[in-house]
């Protein structure tokens, strides 16, 4: 066998026209290797603004999939990550610890609600669900009730791309209904509809308590995304569904899992969107914003009826260990985000966003494409008659000098807190005018 070689045909390709390299070998988040659009580069990043390869500078309504609520390169984040790099940039976290891990820990238990008191760390927001599937199902064997090994939510849901996280994610409407024939088949109760309290009716809980009375014995725990439903449709629903929720598990016997990972640290108004019904839960998954969108990091919190009950069996081992769990720079990192959110004006400027939302983007209502406007906090959602054409509705927003990414029958909009009132008003005009024009 020949030895490799390096640099090789591959470097020499990247290094005539990278670009063109990248598109032939490197996937993207849904999309096909081959036949894709040509994704766009980026050269650099600063606040709220991106700086593409060929000097267009565009106004980014995404952060990054919600997670740079800070804007780019900021220098408190950045200076985390160099002071930390200084000390250890990684150590395994098997028989070792660290300062990094164990300061965001505390951070993490003051500020989320109830009493959740222990904390995983883990990779990503689809890991952070899988981490709090296992502790669901490891608590029910430990109690010596594995008959408890299913799940109940809602439809519409989504909760990360690994299979635990896919099992519980829209069967019908959701991005993967392929992988249907070897997924465990949970439990989906229809969705509410109401979207404030004003709404309610006893006929939004009424799938919801039926499935719950039915198989109590059977489930393990409910999961779901409170208040704002993300990727599986960008819908709001209001908090007395949530309350119901917290109320049938308690009765039922059932843990309550809260999805906070595109919720979380105040995209809703409320720095945890279960604040918003006065609740909380038996575990919770956090992700995206932790660390301000620098670096990749999740946590999975329980309380500690869910660790003890764990440790019924005497054992209480939990079977997960990512290799790049309680990383410390990413730790470092989150902890840096969080005290810069907290020491913020963030409710204020989240509370401005969302009435600058309310006002701009109503006039989208009237629009012929456009079948609902909806707004919560710095999330603004319009939602289309027809599926949008993606590759055609994104040349229309960089046009206008912003970088928005619609998929499916939605146009939204989850902008960094630090955006500004006349940044803020060049998305939502751009997201009138396109939609128009679809």
């Amino acid at each position: 066998m020949i030895p490799p070689q390096f640099p090789g045909p591959a470097w020499q390709d990247f290094e005539r026209d990278w670009q063109a390299f990248e598109q032939k070998h490197v996937w993207h988040p849904y999309a096909p290797m081959f036949g894709a659009d040509a994704p766009y580069p980026v050269a650099s990043a600063q606040g709220v603004w991106l700086k593409l390869e060929d000097g267009r500078e565009l106004i980014d309504g995404m952060a990054s999939w919600w997670a740079a609520i800070h804007g780019y390169n900021h220098p408190r984040l950045n200076q985390a990550l160099s002071d930390q790099m200084q000390q250890m940039s990684h150590v395994m976290f098997g028989g070792l610890t660290h300062r990094p891990a164990a300061g965001l820990a505390a951070r993490l238990i003051d500020l989320t609600p109830g009493t959740l008191q222990h904390v995983f760390f883990c990779d990503s927001g689809s890991v952070a669900v899988e981490v709090a599937l296992k502790m669901a199902l490891q608590f029910w064997q430990a109690q010596g009730r594995p008959e408890k090994h299913r799940l109940l939510t809602i439809r519409h849901g989504y909760h990360g791309d690994t299979f635990g996280a896919m099992a519980v994610c829209d069967p019908v409407g959701g991005m993967h209904h392929m992988f249907s024939a070897v997924l465990p088949k949970h439990l989906f109760a229809e969705a509410p509809t109401a979207k404030t309290d004003a709404d309610w009716s006893e006929s939004q809980i009424a799938d919801f308590r039926r499935l719950i009375e039915t198989h109590a014995n059977e489930v393990a725990a409910v999961i779901l995304e409170p208040i704002v439903q993300g990727a599986g449709g960008m819908r709001i629903y209001c908090p007395e569904f949530l309350r119901q929720v917290r109320s049938l598990c308690d009765a039922h016997d059932v843990l309550l899992i809260c999805d906070e990972i595109a919720t979380g640290f105040g995209r809703t108004g409320k720095l945890f969107a279960c604040e918003h019904a006065g609740i909380s839960p038996d575990i919770m998954c956090l992700g995206k914003a932790l660390t301000g969108g620098v670096m990749s990091m999740a946590a999975t919190l329980a309380t500690t009826k869910v660790c003890e009950g764990i440790y019924a069996d005497g054992k209480g081992v939990l079977m997960h260990g990512p290799t790049f769990m309680a990383n410390p720079l990413a730790c470092a990192a989150a902890s840096a985000s969080i005290d810069l959110l907290i020491e913020s004006d963030w409710q204020q400027r989240v509370l401005a966003i969302e009435s600058q939302l309310k006002e701009e983007l109503a006039p989208c209502a009237v629009l012929s494409q456009v079948a609902d406007v909806r707004v919560i906090g710095a999330i603004g959602v319009l939602e289309t008659v027809d599926p949008i054409d993606v590759a055609k509705a994104q040349a229309a927003f960089i046009e206008r000098g912003v970088w928005l990414r619609p998929f499916g029958k939605l146009a939204y909009i989850m902008p960094p807190y630090v955006i500004e009132p006349d940044e803020l008003s060049q998305l939502t005009t751009a997201m009138h005018d396109v939609t128009g024009r679809l």
